[in-house]
């Protein structure tokens, strides 16, 4: 088995198919333009499903689809039907906000895709348009209950909560999610990238998460699935649904991370908050073998090292503080999450 320094072994990848979206969510993109990755250099759907099979091979059997926005990536439905054939790959999932999906979801089904995560961080029209800058919540619920009916499942709701943002939000979510038989969760707010501003204040903590939604409908704790996921989860005592709280900032789980990102360039991260990547594109460019190609991604993960939200929470809680400036990290839009 290929474990790292900390004997973490590798068996979810987070494939980012484009840095391109169609929203400029305020905690992941706030700004209205970014200097693209050049379109040559952004992975061909082969060259990912190469790359795909290798990691299956190290050990991966969860592969997650991310951008950007990936459905903005023209006929997704091919990728997915050259990774759901990967001998060994037992889940095979995609993050989206949601805004093309009701259009894509009979062919992302047909082509092999197993479940989806949808970003929604309030269900105020208002507010979503503010949050998302160009979004339409409308487009949003369309696409995912055309996921529901096409038979994509479990249908997992992600929202970011901000503080004096949408933190009154919360128990709507829950209310949405519990009667359309969704799963949610809900995801601190992190220093994700260098361009959101982020600040202690503005997170909510797990913590106060769970006091809101245990006043309305109290909740049971069941833990992490398989030990490694990032959320915790808690079902409903009434026995309808279930949450997940992922607190990277107040809660840290880097001891059991076992999650690699390939950026849409190419790049391997193994940190959501890493500075640098290793670069296999130019490996695969340039006629390496496959043998060359398994060595550095393996020696890659041996070497890894990072324990990022770990660091961070130190900082937070030493007379020094944090300063989440001082230390560079890739845009979001280029590592997916």
């Amino acid at each position: 088995m290929l474990v790292d320094t900390f004997n973490r072994p590798v068996k979810d990848l987070r494939i980012s198919v484009t840095d391109r979206c169609n929203f400029r969510c305020t905690y992941c993109m706030p700004f209205d333009e970014y200097t693209w990755i050049n379109k040559k250099e952004i992975l061909s759907f082969e060259e990912i499903a190469r790359l795909a099979k290798f990691f299956v091979q190290l050990g991966v059997d969860k592969i997650r689809l991310t951008g950007g926005e990936p459905l903005v990536r023209q006929d997704l439905d091919k990728l997915i039907d050259k990774l759901s054939s990967l001998s060994g790959l037992n889940d095979l999932s995609l993050t989206t906000n949601g805004s093309l999906l009701a259009d894509k979801a009979p062919a992302l089904k047909a082509a092999g895709l197993k479940r989806i995560n949808v970003s929604i961080d309030t269900l105020n029209p208002e507010k979503f348009k503010r949050m998302t800058k160009r979004g339409d919540l409308s487009k949003v619920l369309d696409g995912i209950f055309a996921a529901k009916s096409n038979g994509l499942h479990p249908i997992k709701i992600n929202a970011v909560i901000e503080r004096d943002v949408n933190d009154d939000d919360i128990i709507e979510l829950v209310e949405f999610s519990r009667e359309n038989g969704f799963a949610i969760r809900f995801i601190e707010y992190m220093d994700v990238g260098n361009s959101n501003s982020w600040t202690s204040q503005k997170m909510v903590s797990k913590k106060e998460i769970l006091e809101t939604i245990n006043g309305r409908f109290p909740l049971t704790e069941v833990g992490r699935n398989g030990g490694t996921a990032p959320s915790v989860d808690y079902q409903f005592t009434d026995g309808r649904g279930d949450i997940g709280v992922i607190a990277s900032v107040t809660e840290p789980f880097c001891s059991s991370c076992t999650r690699a990102r390939l950026t849409a360039d190419g790049r391997l991260v193994t940190c959501l908050f890493s500075q640098t990547g290793h670069d296999l594109k130019s490996l695969l460019r340039d006629g390496s073998t496959d043998e060359d190609i398994l060595e550095v991604i393996a020696s890659a993960w041996r070497k890894r090292r990072d324990r990022y939200s770990d660091e961070r929470l130190e900082a937070l809680l030493s007379s020094n503080g944090y300063d989440p400036r001082q230390h560079g990290k890739i845009e979001m839009i280029t590592l997916g999450g």
